[in-house]
Order: C-alpha cells, then structure tokens, then sequence
C-alpha cells in the first residue's frame, strides 16, 4: 500500500531532516510544505528535488532515479533503496564567536549572529548535509558554526585591531561582504551578520585609547617601557614604596620632548672671546 512521505515533527527552527525509511515505492505520496524542499539522495550523489506540493512518485517525477534503475529490468514493479532529506527554505539564525588575532597580533575575542537560507537544495545537501553525514539541525548549527568561525578568524587577521575594535557595524559589514561567497559555495544566502561584541586584552584597550586620543607610536611605547620598567621595580627583591613614587615621576618626564644640549663654547685664537 502506498505511504505518505513528509517531514514529521517540523518546527519553525529546524533546518534539516531525513526521513527514517530508505525504502521508497512508486505510487508513494510525498507531501512537501510551503518553504520546504523534498531532495532524493543515493550512493553519495544528488538526484532529483521536489517543491512545494503533493506528488506521488512515478517514472516522470523522478527522472534522474529513473535512469540509474532503468538498467534492472521490472525496476519500476519494486521499491528502490534512496534517502529523502527534507530542507527548510526558511531565513534561519545562526551564532558564531571564537577567538583571533588581527594584523599586528593583537588577541581579539568575538561573537554575534549570523542569517541565512537554504538557496539551492541540492548543492547543499551534496556538498553540507550528505557530504558531511550531517542529518539534524543541531549537527548543522555546529558545522556552520565552525564554518562562519573559520572564515572571520581568516578575514580579521587581514586587519588592524583599530579597524575592527568598537566597530561593529562596520565589522559585522566587512564581514558579510567577505563571507556571502563561502555560504553560496555551499548552498546558502547569508542574509546578513551582526557583531554583538568585539574585545581585547587590557594592554591592547590602552594602545588603542591613547592612538585615538592622539598620543603618537612614539610616545605610546615609552609609556609602555615605563610601565614594564615599574613592573620590574615593584617585583624586584627589596624594593620599597619609594620604587612608585620614583616611576611616577619618570613617566611624564619620558612623555615630554627631549630637550636640546647647548652647543659647546669654542675660544678665538686671537681674543680668547668664547664662541658658540
């Protein structure tokens, strides 16, 4: 007798599910929903999809099974092995966040959101779901997180910890320029990113407050060889409070410009008059 083939227990955040039974007769009713798309796998390859609508199983639906079985004779009289994978075409919310360095080095740490919808059924399920044996959507929240991470590490590293740190509209911009043709290799429209949150360590927070404050390269790393230097001191075996005071009053002399020597007095030979 013939069955119903449908995605049974579908909810709105679902991406993906397989149907239990490899088993498929002609005559069968598959049943797909609005937003939905019904994909016919086999031996490791893509064959035929199905939209929305009610259709029931022949030779004339399933043009691409049909030419592989075609070669048994009575092919059509028996039930053929396939797996039917059913596909939200839904706009779906994915998170990322991992952590990365930027040009110079600097440790970042990110995270956020990303959007994105199955736009071509069977690149996806050959090159995503059959290709990766992923058949749940937690199995696929977790490939494509590692997949979005793997990405954005890459493009931040490209840039300094200026351009991205505290930006996050343009970050989460860049990066959904830079990332739209990784996801259309693999099926997906990546509708847009949102970066929630971009940070760094402390001593990077100081570098970037002082350069935008307009505090030169210069005079950042003198500040910073007196704080190591204050470090050492107060570390140092013996040191008393006195070490503090003394780095204190180093710091705004290092900050301000070196002064410049007078030039050195030469005597005329006839007058002994002290030239400059």
């Amino acid at each position: 007798m013939p069955k119903v083939i449908q995605w049974v227990g579908y909810s709105g955040d679902d991406v993906v599910w397989r149907y239990p039974s490899s088993e498929i007769s002609w005559g069968d009713a598959l049943i797909v929903e609005e937003h939905q798309a019904a994909v016919f796998f086999r031996d490791g390859k893509v064959y035929d999809v199905f939209r929305a609508g009610r259709h029931i199983l022949t030779t004339a639906n399933l043009p691409l099974i049909t030419s592989i079985l075609s070669k048994i004779a009575g092919f059509d009289k028996v039930p053929f092995k396939a797996t039917v994978i059913f596909i939200s075409l839904k706009q779906l919310q994915g998170r990322f966040g991992a952590k990365s360095q930027t040009v110079e080095l600097a440790p970042i740490k990110f995270f956020g959101s990303f959007w994105f919808r199955v736009e071509e059924p069977n690149l996806f399920v050959q090159e995503v779901v059959g290709g990766q044996n992923i058949y749940t959507t937690s199995q696929l929240q977790d490939f494509l997180r590692g997949y979005f991470n793997e990405r954005i590490i890459d493009t931040l590293s490209q840039y300094s910890l200026a351009q991205v740190y505290g930006k996050l509209d343009e970050t989460s911009f860049l990066a959904k320029n830079t990332l739209q043709e990784a996801f259309r290799r693999i099926g997906l429209e990546l509708i847009d990113v949102k970066f929630e949150g971009i940070d760094t360590e402390p001593e990077w927070r100081d570098r970037i407050f002082y350069l935008r404050t307009g505090v030169s390269a210069a005079d950042m790393l003198r500040m910073e060889t007196v704080k190591e230097s204050a470090k050492a001191v107060s570390q140092a075996p013996g040191a008393g409070a006195g070490a503090g005071i003394g780095v204190g009053m180093i710091l705004p002399m290092m900050m301000q410009p070196t002064a410049q020597q007078p030039a050195a007095m030469q005597p005329c030979p006839k007058c002994g008059f002290n030239n400059p």
